[in-house]
C-alpha cells in the first residue's frame, strides 16, 4: 500500500504532465493559426495592392479624361470670350465715332450759340436804346396830354378805373339779368306747374268766423226768461261757460261774445237746448253746460279723427288728434285753422309726389303744422315752436318736428319737407278769399311798401298796386342805368323781405323811361 506522499507526488506529476501536453497542443494550434493568419494577411495585402494599382490606374485614366474635357471647355470659352471682346471692341469703336460726331456737332452748336449770343447782346443794347427813346417820347406825350386834358396821370388813371368799374358793373348786371331770366323761366315754369297741379287737385271751403255767436230766439219774451229773476240765470250761464251773454234791442236774438271759440260753442249749444227744453234756472243751466262740455270733448276728438281720415294720416298720438279737433273752432284772419291744415296737407302731398319726396311724411307734417295754435292761449310762445315741442313730445320724428317748427322761419330747416310745408302754408293763406284783412292794416301795408322803395337813391316815385302784390318803382333815367335798374329791383325785394311781413309774394318792377320833348313852332 502506497503512502499518501507518493500518491500526492504522483497526482502532482500527472497534473504537470497534463499541463505540459495541453500547452504543447495549444502552442501548436496557435502556431498554426498564426501561420494561417500570416498567409491570409499576405493574400489580403496582395489583393489590396492589386486593387489599389487598378484604382490608381482608373483614377489616372479619369483624370486624363477630365483634363481633356476641361481643356476643350476652356478653349471653347476662350473662343467665345474672344468673340465677345471683338464685338465689344466694335461697339466701343462705333460709340467713339458717334461721340466724336456729337462732339463736333456740339462744337459747331457752341460756335453758333456764341454768335447768336453776341447778336442778342447787340440787339438788347439796341432795344434798350429804343426803350429809352420810347420812354422819353411817352413822357413827352404824357406831359402834353396832361397839359391838354388838365389832368395828371394819377387822376387820369383814377378816371379810367372808375369808368372801367362802371362798365364792369353794367356788364355784371346784364349777365346777372340774363342768368336770372333763364333761371326764372325754368323755375317759374316748373313751380307754376307744380303749384297749379296742387291747387287743381285741392279745393277747401273757408268759413269766416268772428268772436261772437248769435242765438236765435222764438220770441222776445224768451229774453226775460234767459235773464231770470234779478239776472241770476244770465249770471249762472256766464259763470258756467266763461262767455259774455249780450241781450240788447236786437229782435229775437241773443249775442254770445268770447275769444275762446270752444267756450262760445258750448254756450251756444247749451242756450239753444235750454230754449228748446223750456226749463231755464241755474241748476238746469249748470247741468246742461256740463253735458254739452262732455259732448264737445267727444266732438273735438271725432273732428280730429275725421281730419286724419281726410288727410290719410294714421298713427297720430291721441293728444295730437284732440288738438287737431280743437283747431276746427279756431280761425286765423277769418280762415278756419283745421280746414287750412287739411289744405296744407293736401298741397304738401301733391308737391312732394311731383318732387319725389316722401309723400306720407309731407302729408303728416302739413296736417299738424299749426297744432301749436290750439295751445297759444294756454302756453306762452310762438305756435310754430310750441308745435315743434308738442310733436317731439308725442313721438314724431325729427324731420316732421322740424317742418312744424320751421314753417315760419323761427328755426333753420333741415329737410325739403320743411320747405314744402312753408310753401303750402303760404299758398293756402295767400290765395284770394282765404283770409280777411282789416282796411287799416291793408292801407298800412301799402304805405310801408311804398316807403321802403322810396328810400333808395335815384327813385322818383313808388306805387303799390294789385292790392299790394306788386310795387312799381319809377327811377330817374339820368341817375339809374339799365343795368343798375336790375340791381335796384333785387335790392328793393331783399329789403322788403327783411323788413315787412306779408302773405304770398310781392313783385318789384323798376321802370326807367327817357322822354325827349320838343315843341314845333
Amino acid at each position: 500500500m502506497l503512502s499518501w506522499p507518493l500518491v500526492l507526488v504522483g497526482i502532482v506529476a500527472a497534473f504537470l504532465l497534463g499541463g505540459i501536453l495541453t500547452f504543447v497542443v495549444i502552442h501548436i494550434r496557435v502556431n498554426n493559426m498564426v501561420g494561417r493568419a500570416k498567409r491570409d494577411c499576405a493574400q489580403a495585402l496582395s489583393d489590396a495592392e492589386r486593387e489599389a494599382a487598378t484604382l490608381i490606374k482608373d483614377a489616372k485614366t479619369h483624370i486624363k479624361e477630365l483634363e481633356i474635357d476641361l481643356r476643350a471647355k476652356l478653349e471653347q470659352e476662350g473662343r467665345e470670350l474672344r468673340r465677345e471682346i471683338a464685338a465689344t471692341e466694335k461697339r466701343i469703336l462705333a460709340k467713339e465715332e458717334t461721340l466724336d460726331k456729337r462732339a463736333q456737332a456740339l462744337d459747331k452748336s457752341a460756335l453758333e450759340l456764341n454768335t447768336q449770343e453776341r447778336e442778342l447782346v447787340r440787339r438788347e443794347k439796341a432795344l434798350d436804346k429804343e426803350r429809352d427813346r420810347i420812354a422819353a417820347i411817352q413822357a413827352e406825350q404824357t406831359r402834353k396830354l396832361e397839359a391838354i386834358a388838365g389832368l395828371t396821370a394819377e387822376q387820369a388813371r383814377k378816371e379810367l378805373f372808375l369808368q372801367l368799374e362802371n362798365e364792369v358793373k353794367r356788364d355784371c348786371a346784364l349777365q346777372l339779368k340774363r342768368a336770372e331770366e333763364e333761371l326764372r323761366e325754368a323755375s317759374e315754369k316748373k313751380a307754376k306747374w307744380i303749384i297749379g297741379e296742387a291747387i287743381q287737385r285741392c279745393a277747401a271751403d273757408h268759413v269766416a268766423e268772428t268772436t261772437v255767436s248769435v242765438v236765435n230766439l222764438p220770441n222776445d219774451d224768451m229774453k226775460g226768461r234767459i235773464i231770470g229773476r234779478e239776472g241770476r240765470n244770465i249770471r249762472a250761464l256766464e259763470n258756467a261757460t266763461g262767455v259774455n251773454v249780450i241781450i240788447d234791442d236786437t229782435p229775437e236774438a241773443v249775442i254770445l261774445s268770447g275769444f275762446d271759440p270752444i267756450r262760445r260753442q258750448v254756450a251756444r249749444l247749451s242756450l239753444e237746448r235750454l230754449i228748446q227744453d223750456g226749463r231755464i234756472h241755474p241748476a238746469r243751466i249748470e247741468e246742461m253746460v256740463e253735458k254739452v262740455s262732455e259732448e264737445m270733448t267727444q266732438t273735438i276728438k271725432e273732428r280730429g279723427e275725421q281730419a286724419c281720415l281726410e288727410a290719410d294720416v294714421h298713427g297720430l298720438h291721441p293728444e295730437l288728434v284732440k288738438l287737431l279737433g280743437r283747431l276746427s273752432f279756431r280761425t286765423s284772419y277769418g280762415q278756419n285753422v283745421l280746414q287750412h291744415s287739411l289744405e296744407v296737407s293736401h298741397l304738401c302731398a301733391v308737391m312732394a309726389s311731383e318732387l319725389g319726396v316722401n309723400v306720407q311724411e309731407a302729408r303728416r307734417a302739413g296736417l299738424i303744422h299749426d297744432v301749436g295754435k290750439a295751445l297759444t292761449h294756454e302756453v306762452e310762445g310762438s305756435h310754430a315752436v310750441l308745435g315743434h315741442d308738442l310733436t317731439k313730445r308725442y313721438g314724431e320724428n325729427d324731420t316732421i318736428a322740424n317742418a312744424v317748427g320751421a314753417h315760419h322761419g323761427e328755426m333753420p330747416m333741415n329737410s325739403l319737407i320743411a320747405v314744402l310745408v312753408q310753401a303750402a302754408d303760404a299758398l293756402s293763406a295767400a290765395r284770394p278769399g282765404a283770409r280777411s284783412e282789416t282796411l287799416q292794416n291793408y292801407i298800412k301795408r301799402l304805405e310801408q311798401l311804398e316807403k321802403v322803395a322810396d328810400e333808395f337813391p335815384g327813385v322818383e316815385k313808388a306805387y303799390a298796386i294789385q292790392a299790394g302784390r306788386e310795387v312799381r318803382v319809377v327811377v330817374e333815367p339820368d341817375r339809374i342805368s339799365d343795368g343798375e335798374a336790375y340791381q335796384l329791383a333785387r335790392d328793393v325785394a331783399r329789403k322788403i323781405e327783411a323788413e315787412l311781413t306779408y302773405p304770398g309774394q310781392i313783385r318789384v318792377t323798376v321802370v326807367r323811361e327817357t322822354r325827349a320833348v320838343e315843341m314845333a313852332k
